[in-house]
């Protein structure tokens, strides 16, 4: 479902850091210098525990490992940008039309060893709903310094044992807390999703109960989760144990912005880490309210901090950072990449990444059902306005069925047209930015020029709301070697492209650097399984699409990543083998 966006977006640019000359877009907001007398603002979070009420206190000194011990490498395409500038100093943005929910209560600083704060620099960057394109407010914009106060405080809690060395069903005990929290809050937190990407609200609303699920599942997981007695004879006791990688960094996306924190930060404390959270830039309302309740729920200060800011700055800098033990990234296959260089260039951190995807969904003529088929291929693309790693963005459909087919999926796009995010009857909202919708609307200028035939959409829909939004759009008569067919467009585009055999619908199907998904659609079980075993992907779904539990693991092969999300097999990728040899003496 999730992975697609980078910690901010699925394709790298340049830095969205602008001079003052710099021309500026829509809704940015001018740099201007911090005040000469400027202090760090930091405020205690009040829900947590008995502290003192809000006041000015010392900055957490970095630990003398930061990541400027690393050399930096040159980077000259990171991150996606939204249209907006970062800012020194206080806010100056141009204040909504109004006809926004009010967002005058919502956290925009940073979260740090159990406190909101400014960025060390004073600088923010405009948060912008996509709705209606209003400028929200100003968020803090963390750099290099700040992820050194966070990775400090995370060192500190680690190594000072609150959490890490808490007993199992005592950490459990508290992730349930915060499940019960999430769900209290969740019409708020449903509303944030909705303002910061514009997902519907009432998809917005189960990306929230998805999240209240996650926690609740790696909760109920860590007391049952046992070590093992090597099998070493009897003068010998052995016993291999799983123990707490340390400190993590979690680099998310915008395309569910609790959703996708929740399934790396909720097995990364299950198992007694710490870490630094660094959200999409599109996207870091929900983030920080999910840090308030981490802290209310009773949370150690220190174990989970919350840094909003860009990738190549915030997000480079936990990549590179010499005391991150581990760094778990969902995004574009290109920013995972820089990752791994990252990796290897600083302390050889281990890499986590659930990246990019171009994913098949095969329907052959003997589909058993074929009205379903036409259903969940367009929700396969169209949900979340095709914004999701596993969108099953190339539609494999064969000859004898494919102009049927294409005109049952055209009236079907129909009832998935963008609406009102907040309007419970909405079933597409807008795409997060107006440089993802710019970056959609040319790769369906693309495929125009390479001769795939538009059967639906194609354009940009309520322009006049000041928003986001591009149509449902179907690329019929394509083949497979057209850009739209290789690239991911990460939007509400898919590209149909007619096969002839199984062979070649295989074939077609594998054709691809990526390996996330998969669909096949038939009535004959020798030929799905047949598919499933010959398909590279992490996951095959048979007569249907898309589908998954957190019961079940959830990740790619090739360049679709590096390990899994979900899943008691989850616990693995925050935890390291230790072996303990007893040598039995005689008495």
């Amino acid at each position: 479902m999730a992975g697609a966006a980078a910690a901010t977006s699925r394709s790298a640019s340049p830095s969205r850091v602008r001079s003052a000359a710099t021309k500026r877009p829509p809704h940015s907001v001018a740099v201007r210098s911090p005040p000469a007398a400027s202090t760090s603002l930091t405020t205690t979070c009040a829900p947590a525990r008995a502290r003192a009420s809000a006041i000015a206190r010392p900055v957490p000194t970095p630990a003398p490992v930061t990541s400027a011990t690393c050399p930096a490498i040159s980077i000259t395409r990171f991150y996606q940008p939204r249209a907006s500038a970062i800012m020194c100093g206080m806010a100056t943005t141009v204040p909504g039309s109004g006809t926004l929910p009010d967002t005058s209560d919502f956290r925009r600083q940073a979260f740090v060893d159990g406190a909101f704060t400014d960025a060390a620099s004073g600088s923010t960057f405009a948060c912008v709903s996509p709705v209606t394109g209003e400028t929200l407010f100003d968020v803090a914009a963390c750099d290099s310094e700040d992820v050194d106060r966070a990775v400090a405080a995370a060192r500190r809690s680690f190594e000072g044992g609150a959490w890490s060395r808490l007993a199992p069903r005592k950490r459990r005990g508290v992730l349930l807390r915060l499940a019960e929290l999430i769900h209290r809050d969740r019409d708020r937190l449903a509303t944030m999703i909705t303002l910061d990407m514009g997902k519907p609200i009432g998809d917005a609303r189960g990306e929230v109960a998805g999240a209240v699920a996650c926690f609740r599942f790696f909760a109920e997981a860590i007391d049952k989760v046992y070590g093992e007695v090597g099998p070493t004879g009897p003068d010998v006791v052995s016993t291999i144990t799983r123990e707490p990688i340390g400190v993590v960094g979690l680099v998310v996306p915008w395309n569910y912005p609790i959703l996708m924190p929740t399934w790396k930060l909720a097995p990364a404390l299950a198992t007694g880490n710490s870490v630094i959270l660094k959200p999409a830039e599109q996207s870091p309302i929900v983030a920080l309210a999910l840090a308030e309740l981490t802290a209310e729920a009773g949370i150690p200060d220190g174990v989970v901090n919350v840094l909003p800011g860009m990738g190549e700055t915030a997000g480079q800098a936990i990549g590179r950072h010499m005391d991150v033990d581990k760094v778990a990234f969902t995004g574009s296959s290109e920013v995972g990449k820089f990752f791994l260089v990252y990796a290897g260039q600083s302390n050889m951190k281990s890499v986590q990444l659930e990246c990019g995807g171009k994913s098949p969904n095969v329907v052959f003529a003997d589909v058993p059902d074929l009205d379903l088929a036409v259903a969940e291929s367009a929700e396969g693309i169209f949900g979340n306005s095709g914004q999701v790693c596993s969108a099953g963005s190339r539609l494999l459909v064969q000859e004898a069925i494919a102009d049927e087919f294409l005109e049952k999926l055209a009236r079907e796009a129909a009832k998935w047209l963008p609406g009102d995010p907040f309007d419970a009857g909405t079933r597409m909202g807008s795409l997060v930015d107006e440089t993802q919708m710019d970056r959609v609307l040319g790769y369906i200028e693309t495929g125009r020029g390479e001769g795939a035939e538009v059967r639906a959409g194609g354009v940009r829909a309520r322009e006049e709301t000041g928003g986001f939004y591009v149509e449902p759009t179907i690329f019929g008569a394509a083949r497979n070697d057209m850009r739209i067919a290789q690239e991911e467009i990460f939007g509400p585009v898919v590209t149909a492209i007619p096969f002839a055999s199984e062979e070649d619908g295989i074939r077609i199907a594998n054709d691809t650097i990526y390996g996330l998904t998969s669909g096949v659609w038939t009535r004959d079980i020798n030929k799905a399984y047949r598919f499933a075993r010959s398909i590279r992907s992490g996951t095959v779904c048979i007569n249907c699409y898309d589908r998954g539990d957190n019961a079940l693991p959830f990740g790619g092969f090739k360049q679709s990543g590096i390990g899994r999300d979900k899943s008691l097999h989850a616990l693995e990728n925050y935890t390291q083998l230790k072996t303990t040899y007893i040598n039995v003496l005689p008495s």
